[in-house]
C-alpha cells in the first residue's frame, strides 16, 4: 500500500521515543476531543494560502510511539478515577508531581487527560494535518487500540487531503469507517481548477469530488471547507460556482466556512502585494457567499459558520429548509448604510458581535465606535485593518 507521493522518500531511521505529543491545531469542532498526534505537520505544505507547517518538516511517528501516548492517557484516565475520584483539582501540585513521576506520566499527557476527562471522553482527533496519509493497516492498529481503551468513544475524526483519499480504495475507507473513524475534514477551499492550480492546493475539481463522494460512500461524516475570499476579485464568481457545483455532486455532511485571510508568512501574501491576487473587500466577499450559497441545489448539507474569520456566523443552517434564512442575512449585512457595514465590521473583528443586531448593545457598539475613532478607521482603509485582525486570529 503505497504512501501519498507527496512525502519525501527516505528510508525510515529508528527513531527514539521522545514523549508525548501534540500538534498546534484542530478544527473548532474538535474543541472538547482527545488529540492523538500521528503525523507530525503536512505532507503537503504548499497551498499559497496557509500559514500553518511552513518550514516545518513532515514526519509519520512510528505507531509503536503513538501507543505509548494512548497508554499515557489510559494510565491518567484511571488516576484521576481511582486516586483522585475525578477530582483532580482538590490535589496539591506537590503530590500531583511526585505520583505523576512514580507512574512515569508526563505532564503534558496528564492535562490532556484531565481535558478531555472533564468534556466527557467523547471524541478523538487524530492529529497534524493530514492522517490518513498512514497506509490503512498502520491506521487500524491505532484505531482499534483506542476502542480497545475507550470503547465509550463516540467519533473519532482526522483532517484529510482529498488527494490521499482518492488514492484510497473504497473498501479501506469502509474497514477504516468500520473500526471508528467516523468524521473526516477535508479542505476543498474551491471547487475552481484555476483557483486550485493558482493557490497550489495539489488536487483538480474532479479529485476533489470523487474524494467526496468516497467518503460518503463509506459511511463516514464528511465536513469540507469552502475559503469565501480565496478566487480573489478575478475569480470571484467561478470560484462560488465551481465550488457550490462540486459541494452539490458531493453532498457532505458538513460545509464549512473558513474565510481567506493573508498572513505575511504565506506565498499568497507576495502574490497580494505584487498585485498578482486582488484580495476582495468584506462587503465583496459576502456577495459572494449570496452566489455561493444560492447555487447550492439538492443537497442536505449542514453549513456551518463556526470561526472568528467569518464575518456573519449567523449564516448557519440546514439546506434546503433554511437555505432562504441564511440569504436573509447576506442580504441584510448588504443593505445596511455604509458606517453600520463599519461598525459592524470593526465589532466582529474584536469579537463583540456575533449577530448584526449587536449593533444594538449601547456598551458594545461604545467600545466599537471609541475603537474607529481612535484609529481613524473608515470604509478606506477597514478592509486593510481587518486584515490585520483576521491574521492574528490564525
Amino acid at each position: 500500500m503505497k504512501i501519498e507521493n507527496d512525502i519525501p522518500n527516505k528510508e525510515k531511521e529508528e527513531e527514539p521515543y521522545l514523549g508525548f505529543e501534540q500538534g498546534p491545531i484542530r478544527p473548532p469542532s474538535e474543541a472538547f476531543s482527545l488529540l492523538i498526534r500521528i503525523t507530525r505537520n503536512c505532507p503537503w505544505n504548499r497551498c499559497a494560502f496557509c500559514p500553518v507547517y511552513k518550514g516545518s518538516h513532515f514526519s509519520i511517528r512510528p505507531v509503536e510511539h503513538v501507543l505509548k501516548d494512548i497508554d499515557q492517557i489510559v494510565r491518567s484516565i484511571s488516576l484521576i478515577d481511582l486516586r483522585f475520584g475525578g477530582d483532580v483539582y482538590a490535589v496539591d501540585k506537590t503530590t500531583l508531581k511526585a505520583l505523576l513521576e512514580d507512574t512515569g506520566i508526563e505532564m503534558q499527557a496528564f492535562i490532556s487527560a484531565i481535558n478531555w476527562y472533564s468534556a466527557g471522553m467523547r471524541s478523538v482527533f487524530l492529529q497534524d494535518a493530514n492522517s490518513l496519509v498512514l497506509p490503512t493497516e498502520q491506521l487500524l492498529i491505532v484505531l482499534n487500540r483506542l476502542l480497545q481503551c475507550f470503547p465509550h468513544i463516540q467519533r473519532i475524526t482526522s483532517y484529510a487531503r482529498a488527494q490521499t483519499i482518492y488514492k484510497k480504495s473504497l473498501d479501506e475507507m469502509i474497514h477504516l469507517k468500520e473500526h471508528g473513524l467516523n468524521r473526516i475534514h477535508i479542505g476543498l477551499e474551491s471547487g475552481s481548477d484555476k483557483v486550485l492550480k493558482f493557490m497550489k492546493k495539489g488536487v483538480t475539481k474532479e479529485q476533489h469530488i470523487e474524494a467526496g463522494q468516497k467518503v460518503m460512500k463509506a459511511g463516514i461524516e464528511l465536513s469540507e471547507y469552502y475559503m469565501p475570499g480565496l478566487g480573489g476579485k478575478d475569480l470571484w464568481k467561478e470560484h462560488a460556482l465551481e465550488s457550490a457545483d462540486a459541494l452539490n455532486q458531493i453532498n457532505p455532511t458538513f460545509i464549512r466556512l473558513r474565510t481567506l485571510a493573508i498572513p505575511s508568512n504565506t506565498p499568497l501574501f507576495e502574490e497580494w502585494t505584487s498585485g498578482n491576487f486582488k484580495k476582495c473587500t468584506d462587503e465583496e466577499i459576502i456577495r459572494e457567499l449570496v452566489c455561493f450559497i444560492e447555487h447550492l441545489e439538492g443537497i442536505n448539507s449542514i453549513l456551518k459558520s463556526d470561526h472568528i474569520l467569518n464575518l456573519l456566523p449567523e449564516v448557519e443552517g440546514k439546506f434546503p429548509e433554511e437555505k432562504g434564512k441564511m440569504l436573509v442575512v447576506l442580504h441584510d449585512f448588504i443593505n445596511l448604510p455604509e458606517y453600520e457595514k463599519l461598525v459592524f465590521q470593526v465589532g466582529r473583528r474584536l469579537g463583540l458581535f456575533e449577530r448584526l443586531s449587536d449593533r444594538m448593545n449601547f456598551q458594545k457598539r461604545a467600545i466599537v465606535e471609541q475603537i474607529i475613532q481612535q484609529y481613524s478607521i473608515c470604509s478606506d482603509n477597514v478592509d486593510d485593518i481587518i486584515n490585520q485582525f483576521m491574521c492574528q486570529m490564525l
